[in-house]
């Protein structure tokens, strides 16, 4: 039986799609949810849940504090279910649902890197999609991201490491059994950058009050 591990909604079982989904395991999300509860991330957060199957990663972290999610799926019984999820665990003022393929949903999104508002991007495609798909979608998350958004990508251990683009940086791998996790973000402005930024702002400020 699928369930929400911890928070509000804890323990609340999760219908699961019968067919053409791959649902997170309950200790493999244990022990990442754990990973982000330590880190402060998920309380307030926007969540963006790709691939998202029963829900259950969207849900797990509205759970555990985060203000909002979106959950992007194409098969239209797993967004059925998804939908039924939400209510069946009080979340459904928390979530909204977008049928849609996510390649498709991902790059239709306008707007400059890093203008984005979303926290927390999980992407947990089906193990057998070809890597080049998956890649496509990391090259076009840029406007959802702003430079703080955490990124992580669930893949089966014999899978490659994924190609991140310019806008996205490896910051660590995780190995849960046959489940890796991979997390991202965007790339830490360098101090010599930020000072040269500062410099700049303060010498565009003069030249307005001139």
């Amino acid at each position: 039986m699928t369930r929400i591990v911890a928070g509000r909604a804890g323990g609340r079982p999760l219908k699961v799609p019968a067919k053409g989904t791959r649902p997170t395991s309950e200790r493999v999300r244990e022990a990442l949810f754990s990973r982000l509860d330590h880190m402060g991330i998920l309380t307030g957060a926007a969540v963006l849940d790709l691939y998202a199957g029963s829900g259950a990663l969207g849900m797990e972290a509205l759970s555990r504090g985060a203000r909002r999610a979106t959950f992007v799926e194409k098969s239209r019984p797993a967004t059925t279910i998804i939908k039924s999820n939400l209510h069946a665990t009080d979340l459904a003022a928390l979530g909204s649902v977008v049928c849609a393929d996510v390649s498709t949903y991902i790059t239709h999104k306008e707007g400059a890197s890093l203008s984005g508002d979303y926290d927390v991007i999980f992407i947990d495609p089906p193990y057998d999609m070809a890597a080049t798909d998956l890649n496509k979608v990391l090259a076009h998350l840029g406007p959802w991201m702003h430079p703080d958004t955490l990124v992580i990508v669930e893949a089966s251990s014999r899978a490659p490491e994924p190609a991140w683009p310019t806008d996205l940086v490896l910051e660590e791998r995780r190995a849960y059994g046959e489940t890796i996790m991979w997390f991202a973000g965007p790339p830490v402005l360098a101090s010599d950058d930020a000072e040269n930024t500062s410099h700049d702002d303060v010498a565009a400020a003069e030249k307005t009050e001139e």
